[in-house]
């Protein structure tokens, strides 16, 4: 089997993609390059096409480091699938992973292009959400600055997603889980401080939680990404942190909202509980892990296209509920 050089040209795709955190255990090998005929497809191209190092690269993909090698891998990861999906009889489950990834037609270089649309999507989300905090919460309310710092933290986590699903190497995927970690433990960090009024500089019992709280999610995220890179990089562990910290942050939220409505009796109280719902619901995508369809759209890109509108939502909760603790302040004056 010989790959012409006419074969290393990318495919024309559309774009789309991510977000989140991408907290699904991810595997270094996988069926599809423990393949025979794929190892031979990858040895025969590498021989035919890479004599002149990455010559026979497009330039658009070298400016995103792809090299003659890994190009041949994805060349080949596309060639296999196809004479799986063309087999008579047809095979019960022709399209594998390779990697621990679907093969996913590129778009520009971008790996998995759908996965890095709903990432940007996710981190204009934020930056929507970021700036109407700051154009409407005043600069003295206690908890704005804990709001932009959850601004700034989906900015960062949405921002390293993008480059991992762009380029997965192992810099990018460190960036994208230590980003997205940081971002969830921000979140569980944030809520004890709204909902316990913590922020209240008045009480000095409160001060005195907020700096213990404060200290013991710092020494939480050191020990998490300490273990991870001095220890050992753990996908399950890392998993499991997260979604640990995610459903207390959840139970805190949905109890929330049910005390808030029934004291205020008014529609957008219930709305963390149905925004959770909705992100628990989108989070459920995570388990069902098809092949792409198209080779483009997966159950992790959808679960990202998931949070955008959540995303948004929330931050309208933050801002009705800022108001709402403003103008109690103002009637107890």
């Amino acid at each position: 089997m010989i790959i012409r050089h006419e074969a290393l040209r990318t495919p024309s795709v559309l774009p789309v993609a991510l977000v989140c955190l991408a907290f699904v255990a991810c595997v270094s090998a996988s069926l599809g390059d423990r393949l025979p005929v794929f190892k031979e497809c990858v040895s025969v191209c590498i021989d035919t096409n890479c004599q002149n190092g990455n010559l026979a690269v497009p330039l658009h993909l070298r400016l995103l480091l792809w090299t003659c090698p890994s190009n041949c891998d994805y060349v080949c990861q596309h060639v296999i699938t196809n004479l799986r999906t063309s087999r008579d009889p047809p095979m019960l489950h022709p399209v594998v992973q390779y990697h621990g990834k679907w093969p996913f037609y590129r778009f520009m270089g971008m790996q998995e292009p759908f996965s890095v649309f709903f990432s940007l999507l996710n981190l204009l989300a934020h930056q929507y959400g970021l700036r109407q905090i700051r154009a409407t919460i005043p600069k003295d309310y206690p908890l704005r600055r804990y709001y932009i710092g959850l601004g700034r933290f989906g900015l960062a986590s949405w921002l390293f997603s993008m480059l991992f699903h762009t380029r997965d190497f192992g810099i990018t995927e460190k960036l994208d889980y230590f980003a997205a970690g940081a971002s969830v433990l921000y979140g569980l960090y944030y809520t004890p401080i709204r909902l316990f009024h913590l922020e209240r500089k008045t009480n000095p019992m409160k001060q005195t939680y907020l700096h213990l709280w404060t200290l013991t999610c710092v020494l939480l995220f050191a020990a998490h990404v300490s273990y991870l890179t001095f220890w050992r990089w753990d996908y399950t562990y890392n998993m499991a942190a997260n979604v640990a910290v995610g459903v207390v942050h959840n139970l805190l939220w949905s109890w929330f909202s049910i005390t808030r409505y029934r004291s205020l009796r008014k529609s957008w109280a219930t709305w963390p509980g149905l925004i959770v719902a909705w992100v628990v619901m989108a989070m459920s995508l995570e388990l069902l892990d098809f092949p792409p369809y198209g080779y483009m759209i997966d159950a992790h890109s959808l679960w990202h296209l998931g949070t955008v509108v959540p995303t948004v939502w929330w931050y309208n909760f933050l801002i009705k509920d800022a108001q709402q603790e403003m103008a109690s302040e103002r009637t107890k004056a």
